[in-house]
């Protein structure tokens, strides 16, 4: 699902038009976007947590030559769902059947 999937779906779920919704999705990631450069988590209670995670400077190597280089240090941001969320997703193991297998 892209960005034009999500605007789709949510327009009639708020009775109004795709670029109404568009403004909204938008204005959304926007405010989650600001708070993230602020390093400042988003916690969206059963849905999930963004925050800013710090990578340390280290080690690679160019898989091309096999040469060493140093990768600095940067910041990224991660997602933990919700637990919530992370119920839809739960595999329910299926019933063994009790009829007997002929042989």
């Amino acid at each position: 699902m892209n960005k034009a999937d999500l605007i789709a779906k949510l327009a009639p779920k708020l009775n109004i038009n795709q670029d109404e919704a568009r403004v909204v999705l938008n204005s959304v990631l926007e405010v989650i976007t600001e708070a993230l450069v602020e390093e400042k988590n988003v916690r969206l209670v059963d849905f999930g947590t963004f925050s800013v995670k710090q990578r340390p400077e280290r080690m690679g190597r160019n898989p091309k030559t096999g040469e060493k280089l140093k990768i600095e240090a940067k910041e990224i941001v991660t997602f933990k769902q919700g637990k919530a969320l992370g119920e839809q997703f739960i595999v329910k193991p299926k019933q063994k059947s009790k009829a007997k297998k002929k042989a």
